[in-house]
């Protein structure tokens, strides 16, 4: 049954190594964790359970724009799925959840942070819910490292549900965040199936450099296919695709800060293959499916050998041989101890952020629960002269405490709301017959325009009327000079969203202990990483698989330091065999140009050189300027 299910609408034959056995493992009402890695199909693993029942599949997932994906993708097989996430408006809420009772729809996506609310509860308890699909379930543990503290509301909605299966999924989760994961979940018993973190064709590469430019180039150059390039800063994404692109090579850049039209547009370039390498934040990758990258480079190190993984990890899932390589030198050690340091500012300076948020956006005290507000960060510093990076990382720690939600920057949409009662509006269409048509196809269109703010899409508009954008645009701006409506055009900006009311000084409660661990912890994470590019004799594949407290059966054979150690262990014969290749390029002249080597050693070059200095050495050559010589 499930593999005609899988062959009808993913196409496929066969599951992929643990699929079957998680699939299997759900179907039979066991809460089930899965630890795949990047690449490893998560998604397969819970869809075709939920199709393979009656009901509706309720999955939290963290990031909107990778739930709009699923939704689009699954929608693309003929499967019906909704979304609720943050920024949406209570009436399109509504709508989902009704939808998600009433409709005959498969799967409601859903973030963290709705959970909680009013709504949601009520409406969820009426739901026909066959699974509770929890992804990137690290985020429900503290000592993940990308807690969501919205995930703690997830097994709260299990008692609203009739306890159904659990299907937890991360490609990232050490042993003890996974312990955390079944504890807090409440899993009938532990239960733990993992496709093994083993990347046979990935061959993990450290490289300590000065000229981070020059060895990025090499591999591009030297690597043939699509690569992806991270890097921390939205700045640097764009100073290095621009050099890579003057160097010959069709390469772009993408990160948050640019609108969602151009993200896809990027991202679509890239996956086609008309842009060959793509420069990013960690933004871009999550929910991607390109299945032939050759190589990821890490032009700065990240924070956690989590997140290096599964970026890293984003190489080769065809199985083909791909390569993730480190990029590094002392300075991004010191940059990294640097960003533990700012990254928790004092607890009193954290309290005193949290007021002036509320003031800022003009919220008094005891209200503004469930509030979703723009927020601009460079304003809010420049108002309150506050170091930006401080303000941020204090916001940000109150967001892991629960207070309030934080997002990217998203598209919000055009606004209208109708400033006049009907019967002067009747009016107005009476005096402006060239509006008169447009006004009643805007009411047709949308409702409760008389009674609040309603989002609109002008380029909807335009073809119900059939006109341009352009010219919905100026219609609505006329209205609006007429003061007939209100009129607010789409804005690209982040929301913070209220989870609770403005609390007085005294009330705003932040453990200490809680605050030292998670430092602690987080210094943790950056030596680690620090560690794993310092280490020059263990497998990195093995390290990596340890760190993730997986068991791990032999060294991957085809790291750096792996082939460093079999290199090292065939010295002598590959010694004897360069002295004996140099002796024959000599030939029966005895001589030979330097420059020669280079050419036909190409990658051994330096060895070459090295055996070349002992002969030398030994009196068995000489060299004589630009020559060798045998003696």
């Amino acid at each position: 049954m499930i593999k005609g299910i899988l062959k009808k609408y993913w196409g496929y034959d066969e599951f992929r190594p643990m699929q079957q056995e998680i699939i299997s493992s759900a179907l039979a009402g066991k809460d089930t964790l899965a630890l795949m890695p990047t690449g490893g199909g998560k998604s397969v693993c819970f869809q075709v359970p939920a199709m393979a029942r009656e009901g509706i599949c309720l999955v939290v997932s963290p990031l909107i724009a990778l739930m709009k994906d699923q939704v689009q993708n699954l929608g693309s097989k003929g499967i019906k799925a909704l979304a609720v996430y943050s920024g949406m408006t209570y009436s399109q809420i509504d709508a989902a959840l009704d939808n998600a009772i009433y409709g005959d729809y498969k799967f409601l996506y859903v973030s963290p942070e709705r959970l909680h609310t009013g709504i949601f509860r009520e409406r969820v308890k009426k739901m026909d819910i066959n699974f509770l699909v929890v992804d990137e379930a690290h985020c429900i543990s503290q000592w993940g490292y990308d807690f969501r503290p919205a995930y703690l509301e997830i097994s709260r909605i299990k008692e609203l549900i009739n306890d159904v299966p659990v299907i937890a999924l991360t490609a990232t989760a050490t042993k003890s965040v996974a312990e955390d994961i079944m504890r807090i979940l409440n899993f009938s018993e532990p239960n733990v199936i993992s496709s093994g973190f083993e990347r046979n064709n990935l061959s993990y590469v450290v490289r300590n450099v000065d000229d981070k430019f020059g060895n990025m180039l090499k591999i591009c150059n030297g690597v043939p296919g699509t690569g992806i390039v991270y890097v921390r800063e939205r700045k640097r994404c764009e100073e290095i695709s621009s050099f890579l692109r003057q160097n010959g090579i069709t390469a772009d850049f993408y990160h948050a800060g640019l609108s969602k039209e151009l993200r896809n547009a990027k991202q679509d370039s890239w996956i086609k293959g008309q842009t060959r390498v793509i420069v990013a934040t960690n933004a871009f990758g999550m929910g991607i499916d390109k299945p032939d990258v050759r190589f990821v480079i890490h032009y700065d190190m990240p924070d956690s050998l989590e997140a290096y993984f599964q970026e890293a990890g984003r190489g080769g899932r065809d199985g083909k041989r791909s390569y993730a390589t480190m990029l590094w030198n002392s300075t991004d050690i010191s940059r990294l101890r640097q960003i533990h340091t700012i990254s928790f500012p004092d607890i009193q300076y954290i309290k005193e952020i949290y007021q002036k948020v509320f003031i800022y956006l003009n919220i008094p005290y005891e209200e503004g629960k469930e509030s979703v507000n723009k927020f601009n960060l460079v304003e809010f510093s420049k108002k309150y002269s506050l170091n930006s990076v401080s303000a941020y990382y204090a916001i940000k720690y109150l967001e892991q405490e629960g207070y309030w939600e934080l997002t990217d920057e998203l598209d919000n949409p055009s606004r209208i709301m109708f400033a006049v009662g009907r019967d002067e509006l009747y009016k107005v269409q009476i005096d402006n017959p060239a509006l008169d048509s447009f006004i009643k196809s805007i009411l047709r269109i949308y409702t409760a325009l008389f009674s609040r703010l309603t989002p609109i899409d002008e380029e909807y508009i335009a073809r119900v009327t059939m006109d341009s954008p352009a010219g919905v645009k100026e219609k609505l701006k006329q209205l609006s000079g007429l003061r007939i409506i209100k009129y607010i055009p789409k804005v690209r900006t982040p929301l913070i969203i209220m989870n609770y009311e403005r609390l007085v000084e005294s009330n705003l409660y932040i453990s200490q202990k809680r605050y030292r661990e998670r430092k602690d912890l987080y210094q943790k994470r950056i030596e680690s990483i620090i560690s794993y590019v310092k280490e020059d004799s263990v497998c990195r594949s093995r390290m990596l698989i340890d760190y993730f407290g997986q068991e791990v059966k032999d060294e991957c054979g085809i790291c750096d330091v792996c082939i460093r150690n079999r290199n090292n262990s065939n010295f002598s014969s590959r010694q004897l065999a360069v002295r004996k290749h140099i002796l024959e390029l000599l030939g029966k002249n005895g001589r030979m140009k330097i420059g020669q080597i280079e050419t036909i050693a190409a990658d051994e070059y330096k060895f070459y050189l090295q055996v070349l200095r002992e002969m030398i050495d030994n009196g068995e050559v000489s060299a004589n300027g630009e020559y060798i010589e045998r003696k």
